[in-house]
């Protein structure tokens, strides 16, 4: 295809395209002209993406049909079909992009959280640097148990869910600078696992393992899940492959908002384990159960949708028409 001889001979078409989308009002037969040009142009622009894609062309038509494409439909309106394709298709399909990111991280954040423990609960000096005997007593006996029990349920499920998907935007949101991600899981790591060492200490690992497991099987897989999306937003600038790196971090970053809208969700539920399961009076083997099957649905939403929705060609990022089209480019 000869790129300049396509061009003029379709020019005339493309200005009068964009002429009327630009107008305040059109008549009857301006509208029928503008959805008629419209649909030539996206013809074209196909054409041109097959046979010749010429960069600058296929962005010049693609801004025009953007803004045709505004004039003809007005304003994208949420749909009952919308909500569905969120539910079944984009967020599995974003969650299971970030599945082994989830995995690695989680393997990290256990591994240090599991020697922090360890170095607090075998070590006298850094045992001594977190408290007097007196204090390090009083957490171990009382405290630790009472912060789930001190505030009404309700109240401490919103606060806890309200903390921790601040947490999880922030992991996201902040997860190109490559360095918060990882401050985070370092700074939480080594809390729960001095946390586990001090009532190993004094003889309440059970208490701690009985009091953090029900909720924080999936708390924590979803900060893994947080911090994991930031990492992967992070390499797609350090390393995005074929693509350009404008056109990396914008697929990414929109399919990463999926997973921070998602994890709102999987806190609010993680929020109400902690709320009113943890401090409740069932058996400690009951309310493990509950939280590891609060994990398990999680993962198999992940793993059975997400791979349907990936195998389809879904990634969680918009549809072209909302998300905008790309500029052809080589490799």
């Amino acid at each position: 295809m000869d790129i300049d001889a396509f061009a003029a001979v379709h020019r005339p078409e493309w200005d009068r395209l964009r002429a009327l989308s630009s107008r305040g009002r059109l008549t009857g037969p301006e509208a029928d002209e503008l959805v008629t040009l419209y649909q030539a142009t996206a013809g074209h622009l196909s054409a041109l993406r097959t046979k010749a894609p010429d960069p600058l062309l296929v962005t010049e038509l693609s801004d025009l049909l953007a803004t045709a494409r505004g004039r003809i439909a007005g304003t994208h309106e949420a749909k009952l079909s919308d909500v569905s394709r969120f539910f079944l298709v984009s967020l599995p399909a974003a969650f299971y992009r970030v599945r082994w990111w989830t995995v690695w991280v989680g393997v990290a954040f256990v591994a240090l959280a599991t020697v922090s423990g360890w170095w607090v609960a075998t070590t006298p000096a850094a045992l001594a640097s977190l408290g007097t005997p007196s204090e390090l007593e009083e957490y171990a006996e009382e405290a630790f148990a009472a912060y789930y029990s001190n505030y009404p349920a309700g109240d401490f499920a919103g606060q806890v869910w309200t903390n921790n998907a601040w947490i999880a935007a922030q992991c996201i949101a902040l997860g190109i600078t490559g360095a918060f991600p990882v401050y985070v899981l370092v700074a939480n790591a080594v809390g729960v696992g001095s946390a586990g060492g001090i009532m190993a200490a004094h003889g309440h690992l059970e208490v701690f393992f009985g009091l953090i497991l029900p909720h924080g099987l999936m708390e924590l897989t979803a900060i893994f899940i947080a911090a994991g999306a930031g990492l992967k937003l992070f390499w797609a600038w350090v390393s995005p492959g074929p693509r350009t790196r404008s056109r990396a971090l914008g697929e990414e970053g929109r399919s990463l908002f999926v997973v921070a809208l998602g994890l709102v969700l999987v806190l609010a539920v993680s929020g109400l384990v902690e709320g009113f399961v943890t401090p409740s009076a069932l058996p400690t083997w009951a309310k493990i159960t509950i939280g590891a099957l609060v994990l398990a649905a999680y993962w198999a939403y992940t793993l059975v949708l997400g791979r349907r929705a990936a195998r389809a060609g879904e990634t969680g990022d918009l549809e072209e028409d909302l998300a905008g089209y790309a500029a052809a480019q080589a490799g």
